[in-house]
């Protein structure tokens, strides 16, 4: 594939990567049915986002002791998973753009000295990396933001719900088809950014050496096996009859 393409592709899984993780924004919502009716709430929804410091968001929830209502808070903070994988996605869509642009416009200046495909090669090797470490840290982390934003553990938290004459219950949970595309996209990347090593790899002097010395090297194993080819071919036993002084010849017996 040519490398213009697949920096484009690149350019463009970035993108799908970054957008869906930090672009998401989730809702839970729950009931807690106290034993006086009139001071229950069937639906209190609460609302998480990206970076996903859940310790920060809070919302209220009825005592149900007289009017007193509680703020009560989720737990976890899992932003430096998050924050981690956009960026590599934002920091990846970058390079590629910048990489597109150099492929077009300055595709002499890239060659020179061979320090752009060697460039191109090393930082290639380091966003695959990353994007395998950022990849796998979101997808833990995202399996504890499902924990977290469990409306049956939340309502753990409401001191309502620890009261047996109460009852609480789950209305909806947040979707995640956003984020689980996320994480898809986030080792879709990794895949993407290991197999262009090849194709940088191609361009830089390493691989160009490699193939000359590859070529040298059958052409004298080539050049040798065909010496070896004529001097078998050119050599043959003498006969007996072109050796010196001629067939040999026995004395007549008496």
């Amino acid at each position: 594939m040519h490398p213009i393409l697949f920096a484009h592709l690149l350019q463009l899984f970035a993108i799908f990567a970054f957008a869906t993780c930090g672009g998401y924004s989730g809702q839970l919502r729950l009931s807690v049915d106290c034993m006086e009716k009139a001071r229950s709430n069937l639906s209190i929804g609460v609302d998480f986002a990206y970076p996903f410091r859940l310790h920060q968001v809070s919302f209220e929830a009825p005592a149900c002791e007289g009017i007193r209502r509680e703020r009560v808070f989720l737990t976890g903070d899992y932003s430096s998973s998050a924050e981690f994988f956009v960026t590599i996605a934002v920091f990846a869509f970058l390079y590629s753009l910048v990489a597109t642009i150099v492929y077009i416009f300055l595709q002499n200046k890239y060659r020179e000295n061979n320090r752009g495909p060697l460039i191109d090669f090393v930082v290639t090797v380091v966003f695959s990396f990353m994007w395998l470490v950022s990849s796998s840290a979101w997808a833990k982390a995202l399996s504890d933001v499902k924990m977290a934003t469990d409306p049956d553990e939340v309502q753990l938290l409401v001191s309502a719900c620890k009261i047996p004459t109460n009852k609480c219950g789950s209305v909806h949970g947040p979707r995640w088809s956003g984020l689980n595309t996320s994480v898809a996209f986030g080792f879709l990347n990794f895949v993407l950014w290991a197999g262009n090593i090849w194709f940088v790899f191609k361009e830089t002097s390493w691989h160009k050496n490699a193939a000359k010395l590859a070529g040298q090297t059958s052409e004298k194993q080539a050049g040798t096996f065909g010496q070896q080819q004529y001097s078998q071919g050119s050599f043959s036993p003498p006969s007996e009859y072109s050796q010196v002084g001629g067939p040999t010849s026995y004395p007549n017996q008496m």
